[in-house]
Parts: C-alpha cells; structure tokens; sequence
C-alpha cells in the first residue's frame, strides 16, 4: 500500500474498510473517529507488537476506504451491513443474521401500539430503524408510550376479561381507548405525536425533561433527576435525525422527487417539454489510468437502470474531462441517431461552463437536432445553459434542483463504481506478475485464454496447462496454488 497520510481521512465517525492485493474486502470496521483509528494500524511498531492476528491483517492490506456518516449509531448500523455483505475474513462479529432491532406500527390494528421486529417485511406496516442500541430504543418506545397514553398490550384486540385486568389503564399509562375513554381519532392524535418525536422532534420533549431534571436536583433527589438525565440520552441517541445514504456505489439508493421534480424543473428552465427522458453524463479519470465515462438515465423522474450505459475511453488523446466528454457524447448520439432510436427530452453534464461547451460543440458537429442541454456545477449548484453568460441559481429547497442533484450523483456514483470495477480486476491481473517465471507474453496469453485471474484460479492444474500451449503441469500447479492462496479461495 502507498504511504498512509491521515490528512487524508475525515477526522469524524465512520466505517473504513481494508482490501488485499486483489481487491477483496477483508476487513470492516467502524469509528468515533476515523483519523485516530486508521492512523493506529499504521504506526511503523505496530506491525511488530500487535498479536499474531492483526499483524496479518496489517501485512494484507493493499488498499483503504472511509465512510463518514453523522453519528456512532450510523457506523453501527453500516459497519453490520458491510461485514453482511462481504464477510470478511478478519470479521468475526456480526456475520451471523442477527440483526438490530426495528420499531413498527400497524396501522390497520384498532388502537396500533409500538411493537418490535428485526426483519423489515413488505407487510403495510410503519418501520423505524435500525437502531443499534437496542436498551435505549426500548427504554425510548416505553417511555412515548407512556407520555402519549398508548396501548403496550400484546393482543390485537383486548376481550373483555383484559380491559378489566389492564394494569396500565389502572396505572394510568394507557389513555384506555379499548374502553372507550378516547375515541379512535384522539388516539390516532396521540400516536401522530409519539411518531414525531420518533421522527426527530424531540426539542419541546427535551426541554421539559430538562426542566423536571433542574427541579428534582434542586431539591436534591438526584436519583430521579439521574433518570430523567439518561431518558434525555436515549431520546438523543434513538430519535436523532438518520442519515439514509453513504458515500458507497452498493449501499446508496436514488432518492428522486419524481414527476412534480420534472414539472417543476421545466419551469424552471423554460422549455417547451416536460423533461421526462433526461440523460446525464459524468467522467472519472483519477490520475490517468482507467478514464471511463457514465450515462445515466431517469423516465418520469426516477432511475431508468436498465438505459444506463458505460463507456471506456478509447482515445489516447483524451486526457482531460472535456476531451473524456466529446469522446463519450459523440459516441452516444452517433449511435442514437444512426439507429433512429428516441432522443432524450433534456441532455445534462457534470460541469461547468468548459463541459457544457465541449458538448454544445460534439452536438452541433454530429448533426443532433435542437435538444435541452445545462451543464450543473457542483461548488455552488449552478446551472448553466446554452447562450445565458450568467448561471441559473435554483432554490436550494425546490424539486427541480433536487432532481437534477439526484441524477448528477447518480451519474457520479455510475461512473466512479464502473472505475473501481475496472482498478479491481487490474489489481487482480497483476497477481500473475508476481508468480516466478511468469513474463508479459505468458501473462497476457493466461488472460486471453482463460478470461481472468479467478476463472484460472478455479480451473485444476491439468486444466490451466491444457489450455496454454507450452504450459507445463508443474507451472500450472504453481500458478494455481499462487492465486488461490492470495485470493483467499483455500482459506476455512
């Protein structure tokens, strides 16, 4: 791995990631800060007075990514997800399916309570979660519970003999609505209340707590004001705002305002149509090697996967991100028009002024009819079109800059995931450099005959030398025992 410089790690919460030679995930962890704890893995005496474990986990790493999130309980949650996903083998917690806890309603229960799951179905019900804390979760939906008068019974629909036993309604923590104290809608008032501070609203709440806390200490009963000080934590470490996407291509999920984002983004351009086939461009090229470009696609304002495309850069000349583009854009609409296939109702590109000319001009050049074209730049979420010297400022609250924010990342996320692809199978490729008596020619005729490193590491040896002219069987044995030694294919 190149030298580790901890400049270059957000200095907050996070989940990092460690990856071998060839690319595998081998490690998930997660961090109040990530800063602090990658920089302890790569003290120059760590290797030598860490355990044997972590010394080989030390010695495998090839490669590092950081995931910052907002908070402790976020890194909780996506460290599980990630260790699920990829089961690395220097993970031992967290593989199983155990799975943090979730809270649910039902909405077509008479009087709906808070209940518990671990499993997220497609059932009607109202999720919330996961929560990684499962004690203060609890002791939070027991709490609103409480607050608000609601039922905590676990039956649908109490009998008779219930209503008259319920310890709660005797207490005076249930509003008692299966008796008819409350009617149907004051109940569903109450639960709308206890679904808001489970939302994020928890200042009024917070407040009142807060003051009960001051008065119990003041008259020196510090037990209960220590109570109400550890109800007031669970409220912030349950309810707190969750941030639901993470700068990862496999966890992050298009959130898209739809077709009043599209009616909202025609008027705010002035065109003709509704934009309701955008196509948006975006160039990844990081230091040179593996410039590729990405197409995206959204139909009614949503993500049309299926029209995605990718593009690998042919030209040697395309060194830069509006040379990347010329090449990328021509490409397409070459194909579109000699195909006789639909233009798009808007064209986007990631960029600027310089983008958005480059690809005024590949347009105009190819002959495509007057299409919608704007350029959106990502320091100050301008929008540049065609003959306007200024930039279009959208409100930053509106659904037509929400929807064009969702499609540049999209575009972003495509192109960048398309990238890493590619890095992948070259660092995989290599492996076959570091086999002794394995050159350029011999390492390229592998490849070409057998596809990849993990086909030839899953052939038998007879199998690997039959298919390469020249190849003996001890060689073959060797490349094969090689590859699945560092792929981790032998491992238990």
């Amino acid at each position: 791995m190149e030298r580790f410089s901890s400049q270059d790690v957000p200095n907050g919460p996070g989940v990092y990631l460690f990856r071998d030679a060839a690319g595998e995930v081998i490690y998930v962890g997660k961090a109040r800060s990530l800063r602090k704890r990658l920089s302890s893995y790569f003290q120059p005496s760590r290797g030598a007075t860490a355990d044997p474990k972590l010394r080989a986990l030390i010695h495998s790493i090839a490669a590092y990514e950081t995931i910052q999130v907002r908070s402790e309980g976020e890194a909780l949650n996506l460290e599980s997800r990630l260790v699920k996903q990829y089961h690395p083998r220097y993970n031992v917690e967290l593989r199983d399916d155990k799975r943090y806890l979730l809270l649910c309603i039902d909405p077509d229960e008479p009087f709906p309570r808070f209940q518990f799951a671990r499993i997220r179905r497609n059932d009607n019900r109202l999720y919330f979660g996961p929560f990684p804390f499962a004690r203060a979760l609890r002791e939070t939906a027991d709490f609103l519970a409480k607050r608000f008068g609601l039922r905590t019974c676990n039956v649908r629909v109490p009998t008779a003999e219930q209503r008259t036993h319920c310890l709660e309604h005797q207490i005076r923590d249930c509003c008692g609505p299966c008796i008819g104290l409350v009617t149907a809608e004051e109940y569903r008032e109450r639960l709308d209340r206890a679904i808001a501070v489970l939302r994020g609203d928890i200042k009024a709440v917070v407040a009142e707590l807060e003051e009960r806390m001051r008065d119990h200490a003041r008259n020196l009963r510090f037990e209960d004001a220590a109570q109400l000080r550890d109800m007031i934590a669970n409220l912030r470490t349950t309810c707190q705002p969750r941030q639901r996407s993470f700068a990862n291509a496999t966890l992050e999920r298009v959130a898209s305002p739809g077709e009043e984002g599209v009616r909202d983004l025609q008027e705010a351009l002035g065109i003709r149509r509704e934009p309701r086939h955008i196509e948006c461009f975006d160039m990844s090229n990081i230091g040179g090697r593996f410039a590729v470009g990405s197409m995206v696609c959204f139909r009614d304002g949503k993500p049309a996967r299926n029209d995605y495309r990718r593009f690998r850069i042919r030209s040697e000349e395309a060194t830069d991100d509006t040379a990347m583009m010329r090449e990328v854009l021509g490409r397409r609409y070459r194909r579109l028009l000699e195909q006789g296939d639909p233009l798009p109702d808007l064209i986007m590109v990631d960029g600027g002024k310089g983008q958005l000319g480059t690809a005024l001009d590949i347009l105009h050049e190819i002959g495509l009819p007057p299409t919608p074209l704007l350029g959106l730049a990502k320091r100050n979420e301008e929008v540049f079109l065609p003959g306007r010297p200024e930039p279009v400022v959208l409100p930053r609250t509106g659904l037509a800059l929400k929807l064009l924010q969702a499609i540049r990342d999209e575009a972003h996320r495509f192109a960048i995931s398309y990238h890493r692809q590619l890095r992948e199978q070259r660092i995989k490729d290599s492996l076959l450099d570091e086999i002794p008596g394995i050159g350029a020619k011999r390492r390229q005729e592998l490849l070409v005959r057998l596809g990849s490193v993990r086909r030839i590491a899953d052939l038998d040896a007879e199998a690997i030398a039959a298919a390469v002219p020249g190849l003996g069987p001890k060689l073959a044995h060797q490349i094969r025992t090689f590859l699945r030694r560092r792929l981790g294919l032998d491992n238990p």
